[in-house]
């Protein structure tokens, strides 16, 4: 594994285990040059997938890409990098299970703001915002409406 600060090939783990979801380890590592230490995860490669744009265009999956939009949706929240990262072994489990080669990418974008929902209300605006591409102040308020009226009822059920 080659070292992201310095570019030396020679590491050594430090610590070693699987995710939540048991579908990938994450191995920290650390430079045997530089002494840094940084984070790496092994999964099974799976039969790949293919996404279908708005376009109609087909490209390959790519997690990093999934992951990307949820890193700046959390930016600057109390969101760990590994319930990001849990996000998209989530999303890649669910459409996996489908069995189809072929996936919208409208699906893995509900898909990911399902489980942003459930974790940041925040986050979950700021990627739906790019997501759903809101148009005016007014799509936006809606959202944050909806969001609001349901912190509302389940305050009112813990009482």
């Amino acid at each position: 594994m080659k070292c992201p600060y310095c570019g030396y090939k020679d590491d050594k783990v430090v610590d070693s285990r699987a995710t939540a979801e048991e579908s990938a380890i994450r191995r920290r590592r650390e430079c045997l040059k530089c002494g840094k230490r940084f984070t790496t995860y092994e999964y099974i490669e799976e039969v790949s997938l293919m996404v279908i744009k708005k376009d109609g265009r087909r490209e390959p999956f790519d997690r990093k890409k999934v992951l990307s939009g949820i890193i700046k949706a959390c930016e600057k929240r109390p969101v760990s990098m590994e319930k990001m990262e849990d996000i998209v072994i989530q999303v890649e489990r669910a459409i996996q299970k489908k069995s189809d080669r072929e996936v919208s990418a409208s699906r893995i974008g509900e898909l990911v703001m399902e489980r942003l929902k459930a974790l940041d209300d925040v986050a979950y605006v700021r990627f739906a915002s790019v997501y759903r591409q809101f148009k005016d102040v007014g799509q936006f308020m809606v959202e944050l409406k909806d969001i609001l009226n349901k912190e509302k009822i389940q305050r009112k059920s813990t009482k």
